[in-house]
């Protein structure tokens, strides 16, 4: 017997309607993963002149600017298969960036975290905390504090205290002019694996959530504890996002 698949997350319009523009929710009629429906749109931006994005268990999407499809010979509405897509990239001497999986909060996991109380434990830090944010970046192993890029400057910043020490820290900034708040998070590596970075994200995000912005945490697919975080923090993966890289976009 065939298992029955989950129904994909309702994400808000916010969500929707910046990926898939005039669609109302990703392509359930493409059930193959690995074939995108496409879509030419004259608004979109260089850097995201040719975009990618894989659903979760589904098919995926293809926008393009008018200038892009002519290039790939491509139309408007039509259907491509991954074997097919990659061979037109290479052709047209079009690279992609390589992907990011993008996390949001489906609108039912909005709701529990606009309605859960703040642990004691977590708060919004300030430049007062400035000498107890030098204390944990110092504490941080140098690639994780870079990857994570998590800064006391950033637009909203909140961090986790275990014994007065700061475990975890969370910042949030607008990102590329949109409404989302693009989320970075750091657990220093002995307090990992007790739920402080988990507790640090939702504190953050419902406070992001409280002022109008829609939480968005990004990750590379083969990040296994990046993507866990993501997962017991209550985001959806929406897609796997890639876009056309920068050097070629200009």
């Amino acid at each position: 017997m065939t298992a029955r698949k989950e129904p994909l997350p309702l994400f808000s319009p916010l969500v929707t309607g910046y990926w898939l523009g005039r669609a109302e929710e990703p392509p359930r009629s493409l059930s193959t993963p690995g074939r995108y429906a496409i879509v030419v749109d004259a608004e979109l931006p260089l850097s995201r002149s040719v975009m990618r994005l894989d659903f979760p268990d589904t098919g995926g999407w293809l926008s393009l600017s008018p200038e892009q499809a002519r290039l790939l010979g491509l139309a408007d509405t039509s259907e491509i298969g991954a074997p097919e897509l990659d061979a037109a990239l290479r052709q047209a001497g079009i690279g992609l960036n390589g992907a990011d999986h993008l996390f949001y909060f489906a609108i039912p996991g909005q709701t529990a975290l606009r309605e859960q109380p703040e642990p004691d434990s977590v708060r919004q830090l300030t430049a007062e905390d400035a000498d107890l944010f030098a204390d944990f970046a110092a504490q941080s192993p140098a690639d994780d504090l870079d990857e994570a890029f998590v800064e006391l400057d950033h637009w909203l910043v909140f961090g986790c205290f275990v014994d007065g020490r700061l475990a975890a820290a969370a910042s949030l900034i607008p990102w590329s002019g949109t409404k989302f708040a693009d989320l970075g998070i750091l657990t220093l590596p002995e307090f990992r694996g007790r739920g402080y970075g988990r507790q640090t994200v939702r504190a953050a995000c419902a406070h992001a959530l409280a002022l109008g912005y829609e939480p968005q945490y990004r990750c590379q697919p083969d990040n296994a504890p990046s993507n866990a975080l993501a997962a017991a923090a209550g985001l959806s993966l929406f897609a796997a996002w890639d876009v056309i890289a920068e050097d070629e976009a200009e």
